[in-house]
């Protein structure tokens, strides 16, 4: 589809919406939305509007829908599928300013924010109260509230505690002609028609604009246990995982990571955050577990502890190291978080997250290593795998420009199609955006795209909202 150009004389009229300071057409400073953290990939687009309301979001997007306008949802730049990127340039409508958290309602267990709000600064706003948002992406400490909705995004915590849409009770979202909306009720239980809240879950921006969210909380558990445990290869931390959860234990973390991954990583804290890691990795391991365990009585959490100790011990694993304090703690999961950062430091890498039932775990990821070989390029592999969620970097390194290009991309497509035979599929929650798009018909038939074209034809009749994006 063919966009118009974005003229002077529309750029004056955001300005009387927003302000002119809340207009960026200074070349220089578009280009810091051109790109997010998807690989090298950058857009420039035509203008940056920042509205501080939701009525003039809803001006915004009326005026945009009148003049046919592409417009690009940003929220805080930190995608891996290239989401929020203006392919079609255009307009990009950044959400930094939404960043209030409005209310905390401490007797009903819930919160209504903006979806600016850094998903860091909320948890630590709910945790004062005694509460927890369980979600935890590993940018938490950047990235905003509305991008993790638009992304579906889980974290560690999910393992135990569900994703983001598991959290969200109702939302004001504008749509693309510029009618707002509020999508459902500030209830638990609500059987009132087609379920509009969570269709917005995960939709990438491509469906409307949300300005308020509600979301729901829990009581935060006051103690926690976290081990880590190597094993001798990826295929036997992967059995090992199936079999703590057929054992009825319920960890609130299962996070893996392979040698090389936990190699860089340490290195990248010490020479790019300046803060080396003390705590070793075991020697003669390939893999690791970080298991969490959380709740609110101490001697039920160290007999789970116990009960995960003889699961693994039937396993080619190694010594399990506790972390003895809230330091160690602290430092283990720095790690965790940090291994994507470190490895994009380390080398250029298209990144995946494909998702299949954890029973499967193991065939997935001998084969990913497989068709590495196959096609020339090396992995490094980490991810939720208590959830069956593997984060899949490929690296890289000396691969040419051409080949990264062309022969790379269809090793990627073998990973899918190998996920999908397993059972799984393309995403579990970095979303399709532009860099998985081109692999959906391997996931889903083309009457369910077709179905999807169809509810976005419903609310964006003239396709100016995020276009180009999943499909």
């Amino acid at each position: 589809m063919a966009f118009p150009e974005v003229t002077l004389d529309i750029a004056s009229q955001f300005e009387a919406i927003v302000g002119k300071e809340h207009v960026i057409l200074d070349e220089e400073r578009r280009q810091d939305y051109a790109h997010d953290k998807t690989e090298d990939y950058s857009f420039l687009p035509a203008l940056v509007v920042k509205p501080g309301t939701t009525e003039e979001v809803s001006r915004i997007l009326s005026l945009c829908n009148e003049h046919r306008m592409p417009v690009t949802p940003r929220g805080a730049g930190t995608g891996l599928a290239g989401a929020a990127l203006p392919t079609h340039h255009g307009v990009v409508l950044s959400m930094e300013r939404f960043n209030k958290i409005l209310h905390i309602d401490e007797l009903n267990l819930q919160a209504t924010v903006e979806p600016g709000v850094i998903t860091e600064v909320f948890q630590n706003a709910v945790k004062e109260k005694g509460l927890f948002y369980p979600p935890d992406p590993a940018s938490s400490g950047s990235c905003f509230l509305g991008g993790n909705l638009a992304q579906n995004s889980g974290g560690p915590k999910a393992v135990k505690y569900g994703v983001t849409r598991d959290y969200v009770l109702n939302l004001e979202v504008v749509l693309p002609t510029g009618e707002i909306i509020w999508t459902g009720a500030n209830v638990l239980k609500n059987s009132t028609g087609y379920n509009l809240t969570q269709l917005m879950c995960g939709s990438e921006g491509t469906l409307g604009i949300i300005t308020k969210i509600v979301f729901k909380l829990r009581g935060y558990p006051q103690k926690n246990v976290l081990m880590l445990i190597p094993f001798v290869s990826n295929e036997e931390a992967c059995r090992a995982i199936a079999a703590i959860f057929t054992a009825g234990i319920q960890p609130s973390g299962m996070e893996f990571f392979e040698r090389e991954a936990g190699i860089k990583t340490f290195d990248y804290c010490d020479k790019v955050l300046g803060s080396p890691v003390t705590t070793q990795l075991p020697e003669n391991m390939n893999a690791y577990l970080l298991c969490e365990l959380d709740g609110n009585d101490e001697e039920v959490l160290m007999r789970d502890a116990e009960r995960v100790m003889n699961v693994v011990e039937k396993f080619q694993s190694g010594e399990i190291l506790f972390a003895d304090s809230a330091a160690q703690k602290a430092e283990l999961w720095k790690v965790r978080k940090n291994i994507s950062p470190a490895v994009n430091w380390y080398t250029l890498t298209k990144s995946d997250d494909v998702v299949v039932p954890r029973a499967n775990l193991p065939r997935l990821i001998s084969g990913i290593k497989e068709i590495g070989k196959q096609y020339g390029f090396n992995t490094v592999c980490f991810g939720h795998l208590g959830d069956g969620n593997l984060h899949v970097n490929i690296l890289k390194e000396n691969i040419s420009d051409h080949d990264w290009e062309t022969r790379i991309p269809e090793g990627i497509g073998e990973i899918f199609k190998l996920t999908v035979s397993l059972g799984g599929t393309l995403s579990g929650e970095h979303g399709i955006g532009i860099a998985k798009r081109p692999y959906m018909p391997i996931a889903m038939k083309e009457t369910n795209l077709e179905l999807m074209r169809g509810i976005k034809k419903v609310f964006d009749p003239n396709g100016i909202l995020n276009p180009g994006k999943i499909f």
